[in-house]
């Protein structure tokens, strides 16, 4: 059954591959803050169900705070086999694949000729203030991780996803300008221009 896992579930098993043990709120607070800007981050539900689904695996166990606690908790950790089972798949190089890109924005300027073209352009000029804020979330990310040495690789992904928005950014203010070059098209004000 392990072969059959879909990758949110490796991906949940990763978060709980370093030191501490988790609640599923906390996952799901730790994967917004970094799985999100190189993978996606799973809700809140999915993240409870593959920790179900790893426990009754074998691959993570749970502890139930006592009823003592006003809110009762419940926390995880990975087990050995967890880890091994994860070892292995991480090593793995099957059933990669290509990235799959799922850009809205894109789609909408494809999508131009039935667009108003000074619509287009605050869709995208919304996508370059809404990408420097991501691009901000991870430069805090990362100088919240600098220095932690069981956060290496993390931070490895983390500047891949530093470079990867900045460079969304920059690719964004160039669309702007193609926009404004459309034949017909009336000249934005980009903020590329001048």
């Amino acid at each position: 059954m392990a072969d059959d896992l879909p990758p949110t579930a490796w991906a949940v098993l990763g978060l709980l591959s370093f030191p501490g043990e988790r609640t599923g709120y906390e996952l799901k607070k730790w994967a917004d803050a970094s799985l999100r800007f190189f993978y996606w981050s799973p809700a809140i539900s999915q993240i409870y169900a593959e920790l179900r689904r790893l426990e009754s695996l074998g691959y993570v166990t749970s502890l139930h705070s006592g009823a003592e606690e006003p809110r009762a908790k419940r926390t995880y950790a990975i087990t050995e086999e967890g880890r091994g089972a994860l070892a292995v798949w991480a090593g793995g190089g099957q059933g990669l694949g290509a990235p799959v890109l799922k850009h809205p924005v894109l789609l909408r300027v494809w999508l131009g000729h039935l667009a108003a073209p000074e619509h287009l352009r605050g869709l995208v000029t919304e996508h370059v203030a809404r990408t420097k804020g991501e691009l901000k979330e991870v430069r805090d990310a990362l100088g919240r991780a600098d220095g932690v040495e069981a956060w290496a690789h993390p931070q490895i992904a983390l500047r891949w996803s530093e470079r990867r928005l900045a460079a969304e950014v920059e690719l964004a203010e160039a669309m702007l300008d193609d926009l404004d070059a459309v034949p017909g098209q009336p000249p934005g004000n980009s903020p590329t221009q001048g």
